[in-house]
C-alpha cells in the first residue's frame, strides 16, 4: 500500500487540501485500503492546528472536509513512497532533507492534465479568489495523481 505524504510550508491551506481532495477521489473510485495519505509542512509553525479556516470554508462548498492537523515534515516520513510538494520551493527544501530519495519527490502539478502552471500558489496572504484557484489546481492535480498511480507507476 503505497504512503503518499502531501507537502507545503506551513501544512494549513495547500497541502492539506491536496491530502484532502487527493483522500475524496480514493474514496470516490473505492480504493480506501489501497492508498495511506498524509500532509505536512516544512515548517512547523502551526503544528496541531487545523487547516486554514478558508480553505476548509472553500472546500466544504466544494463538498470535501479538510479533517487533517498541521505537523512539519520529520524523518518518521521516510516510509513515504511518493513526497507530492506544491512548488518549487517545498521541492528544495525536501529533497535537502537527508533521509529524503530525490526520486520520491514529485511536484503536484506535474499531475495536472492541462496546467501550464508549475506550481500551486500559496493563496495564505490573498482573497477568496486565491483559494478557489488552489482548489481548482489541486482538484484536477489530484484527480491526476489517482490516475497515475492506479497505473501501477509506483510497482
Amino acid at each position: 500500500m503505497p504512503n503518499i505524504l502531501f507537502v507545503c510550508l506551513g501544512n494549513i491551506c495547500r497541502s492539506p487540501a491536496a491530502e484532502a481532495f487527493f483522500r475524496h477521489h480514493v474514496t470516490t473510485r473505492g480504493a480506501d485500503d489501497r492508498f495511506n495519505i498524509d500532509s505536512a509542512g516544512t515548517g512547523g509553525w502551526h503544528e496541531g492546528e487545523l487547516a486554514d479556516a478558508r480553505m476548509r470554508s472553500a472546500a466544504q462548498h466544494r463538498g470535501v472536509q479538510i479533517l487533517s492537523r498541521a505537523r512539519k515534515i520529520s524523518s518518521s516520513d521516510q516510509s513515504a513512497d511518493l513526497i507530492v510538494v506544491m512548488d518549487e520551493v517545498n521541492f528544495k527544501d525536501v529533497i535537502s532533507l537527508s533521509w529524503v530519495k530525490p526520486t520520491r519527490v514529485r511536484r503536484l502539478l506535474e499531475f495536472h492534465p492541462n496546467s501550464s502552471r508549475t506550481a500551486v500558489p500559496d493563496p495564505y496572504y490573498d482573497g477568496q479568489d486565491a483559494f478557489d484557484l488552489v482548489l481548482d489546481l489541486v482538484d484536477s492535480a489530484t484527480l491526476g495523481l489517482l490516475d497515475y498511480l492506479e497505473s501501477d507507476a509506483l510497482d
